[in-house]
């Protein structure tokens, strides 16, 4: 492989020397242990992510939740603990409050608001839960919450806590936040609400497979959300196959299984025609996309700088790492988690409206005023809006690459080092050269 000329004008010697000749280092040399663990793995050998808890004790709310009985409208909202698995946790989410409180549970509607905000939103919701196999998805209780699970409004609900919730805020780097939670005595609807008839069509065909049914939802317009709500509760699937889904493994499963039914329809596609540069700036975190005229790839890469949530403040430098598909996509879950499959799904669903494919790299720094962990929904919102608008277009990856840098704070060259997919872009010979050469692929010297 050989240097680009150009590259010398914007990389150090030192820098250009190693990228010739070396491979991609793995995205774990590049950041902390923290960014590799993210609270779910606990690498560190502690019963609980120190982390997690710092942050916690950073979310503070004006909301009180004072007494074990809780009636109000539930979004609907339910979810799906994963400790104990094959036993679980599981329960409803309801507000003491009535009304229209779909706000609550759908982050599609939180784009905008600050944190804050979405701390009081999750502060009202008080989960009840009970244990439960992950495959007694056909009892009374896990029905009745498949119910709930179905309404198109908000549904009034009546529920019955063993004790008063504390008021403690759940935080992961993959789900929402969830607030307070206490074991469950009863529940039970008090109303009739009107169902989606979309999901329950997906729930009563017991012939019809989970990521078919997923992908027929999103075909309908059905929100992401409410499709990874219904499919942690076993609402999907052939038979007695069915089983109840933790919520935060529903959340990356649907938006996995959604962008590559995305992704192989946009490989009929033809590619774009010029390099485009996408940037978006949002709650102290700054975005960038290149959409290179080339089939499909794609590569998401994540900088926290210190002082943030996977990155601690003595920490000398920004923590990167990122994962990446070739065209043939990938077999093993992305060391970076869930946000690359939210990533992945928001520039399929743009390339695949314009019915082109493009080699896309997608950069994320994080910043200090990102105070919490809020999902994965954040990165999917985001890039939504990043990528629907009009992009800067360039003839050339030089060009293309100085302009997406331009607004974050991290260099060139690190960016350049610790991406894949810019190094195959910049150092390996593609045989369109070749061709280009008269049949002859000459060497620079």
């Amino acid at each position: 492989m050989t240097n680009p000329s150009w590259l010398s004008g914007i990389l150090p010697e030192r820098v250009l020397s190693q990228l010739s000749v070396a491979r991609p280092r793995s995205p774990r040399s590049y950041g902390s242990i923290c960014l590799l663990c993210r609270g779910g793995k606990l690498l560190c050998g502690k019963r609980s992510c120190p982390v997690l808890l710092r942050a916690q004790a950073l979310a503070k709310t004006s909301v009180r939740i004072t007494s074990p009985e809780i009636c109000g409208s539930s979004p609907p909202g339910v979810f799906v603990g994963r400790i104990g698995y094959p036993k679980v946790y599981v329960g409803p989410m309801v507000p003491p409050v009535t009304g229209e409180t779909s706000v609550l549970d759908t982050p599609e509607l939180w784009f905008g608001r600050d944190v804050q905000e979405i701390v009081d939103f999750r502060f009202m919701l008080v989960r009840g839960r009970v244990p439960a196999k992950v495959s007694s998805v056909d009892n009374s209780f896990i029905r009745e919450l498949q119910e709930l699970a179905m309404v198109r409004t908000p549904a009034d609900v009546e529920m019955v806590l063993e004790r008063v919730p504390k008021m403690v805020l759940t935080l992961g780097s993959d789900i929402q936040p969830f607030g307070p939670s206490a074991p469950l005595r009863d529940f039970q609807l008090s109303s009739n609400p009107k169902t989606d008839r979309r999901i329950e069509k997906a729930y009563s065909d017991r012939d019809l497979p989970a990521h078919q049914a997923t992908v027929e939802l999103y075909e309908q317009g059905v929100l992401i959300s409410s499709i990874q709500r219904s499919f942690s509760l076993g609402m999907f699937g052939i038979g007695r196959q069915r089983r109840l889904v933790p919520t935060r493994w529903s959340i990356t499963a649907v938006d996995s299984i959604i962008s590559q039914n995305l992704i192989d329809r946009l490989k009929e596609c033809p590619t774009i025609d010029e390099f485009r540069v996408y940037k978006l700036s949002h709650m102290d975190n700054r975005f960038a996309a290149i959409l290179m005229p080339e089939s499909w790839s794609f590569e998401w890469i994540e900088a926290w700088f210190p002082g943030t949530t996977w990155n601690p403040e003595t920490a000398p430098e920004p923590a990167v790492m990122g994962d990446h598909e070739p065209y043939e996509g990938r077999t093993t879950y992305p060391d970076i988690g869930g946000c690359y499959y939210a990533c992945r799904l928001a520039v399929a669903e743009a390339l695949v409206r314009e019915r082109r494919q493009a080699s896309a790299l997608v950069l994320r720094e994080i910043h200090p005023g990102y105070l919490l962990p809020v999902g994965v929904w954040f990165v999917r919102e985001s890039v939504r809006r990043m990528l629907a608008q009009r992009p800067e277009v360039f003839h050339d990856l030089r060009s293309a690459l100085e302009s997406a840098v331009s607004d974050l704070t991290i260099p060139v060259s690190r960016w350049v080092d610790a991406s894949w997919l810019l190094r195959r872009s910049l150092f390996q010979k593609k045989i369109t050269e070749f061709w280009q050469n008269g049949g002859v692929l000459k060497r620079e010297v």
